[in-house]
C-alpha cells in the first residue's frame, strides 16, 4: 500500500516513516503543501496512493486548505493527524472532504486501523460485486425535503444538492434505510466503519455532527442518550 504523509516536522516523519514500513507500507514524504500537491501529479508507472495522512500545521499553507485541493484533484482518502481536537476543527476538516481525523497525541495501533479501515471502505466502493437485487431501476429513499439516491450516492434537499463526504452517505444511508428504528453506537461502527474499535466512538459524533449541519435538518437525526442514533420521518 502506497501512503503520502505530509509532514513538516522531519523527526516525527521519520519515526512515523519508519513504523508505517515495517507494516508493509510504502511511504513518500511531503515536507509541506507544496510538495504534496507536486507528489500527487501523475508519474509514469507510479502506483497511486492509498491513503494521504495529513497534517494541519505545515509551514506554507493552512492544512484545511490544503485538504481543500487534494480533494479536487483525488478521490484518495485523506486521514487529518493534528493536535487540534476541539469539535469546530474535525467537522470543518471532514466538511471539506477528510474521511478521518486523528487526534495527537495517538496510538500507532489506533491509527494503523483507521488507515486499514478507510483502505477498506474505498477498495469496496471502487470495486462493487452488485447482486441480482441490485441489478433493478434506481432506488430513491424520500423523507420530506430530502432526497437519497443509493446507486448514485446522491443527496439532495429542496432539489439542491448535498455534497457528502463516503463515510457521511454510508452512515445516512445506513440510518435512512430502516427510519425510526434506533441503531445502536457499536452496531453503526461495525457496518459503517467495518472495525469493533471502540476508539471510532468520537468520530460517529463527529460525522452525525457534520450530517446536521450539511443537510440543514437538525432534528433528522435523533440521539438516544446512552443507546445510539435514529433518523426521524417528518411528519406528513
Amino acid at each position: 500500500m502506497r501512503l503520502l504523509l505530509v509532514e513538516d516536522d522531519d523527526h516525527v516523519a521519520a519515526a512515523l516513516s519508519a513504523v508505517l514500513t515495517r507494516h508493509g507500507f510504502e511511504v513518500v514524504h511531503a515536507g509541506n503543501g507544496a510538495e504534496a500537491l507536486q507528489e500527487l501529479l501523475p508519474e509514469d508507472g507510479a502506483a497511486p496512493f492509498s491513503v494521504i495522512l495529513l497534517d494541519l500545521g505545515l509551514p506554507d499553507q493552512d492544512g484545511f486548505e490544503l485538504c481543500g485541493r487534494i480533494r479536487r484533484r483525488t478521490s484518495t482518502p485523506v486521514i487529518m493527524v493534528t493536535a487540534r481536537a476541539d469539535v469546530r476543527s474535525r467537522i470543518h476538516g471532514l466538511n471539506l472532504g477528510a474521511d478521518d481525523y486523528v487526534v495527537k497525541p495517538y496510538d500507532t495501533g489506533e491509527l494503523l486501523a483507521r488507515i486499514h479501515a478507510v483502505s477498506r471502505r474505498t477498495t469496496v466502493e471502487d470495486h462493487p460485486e452488485p447482486t441480482e437485487e441490485e441489478q433493478p431501476a434506481a432506488k430513491a429513499l424520500r423523507f420530506g425535503a430530502m432526497v437519497i439516491e443509493l446507486p448514485t450516492r446522491q443527496v439532495s434537499v429542496d432539489g439542491e444538492p448535498v455534497s457528502l463526504t463516503r463515510k457521511e452517505f454510508d452512515l445516512l444511508a445506513l440510518l435512512a434505510q430502516r427510519p425510526g428504528v434506533v441503531f445502536r453506537r457499536e452496531q453503526i461502527i461495525s457496518e459503517v466503519w467495518r472495525t469493533s474499535w471502540e476508539g471510532t466512538g468520537r468520530t460517529l459524533e463527529v460525522h452525525v455532527a457534520s450530517l446536521r449541519s450539511k443537510l440543514r435538518l437538525p432534528a433528522l437525526i435523533e440521539t438516544v442518550r446512552g443507546v445510539g442514533y435514529r433518523l426521524i420521518t417528518p411528519a406528513a
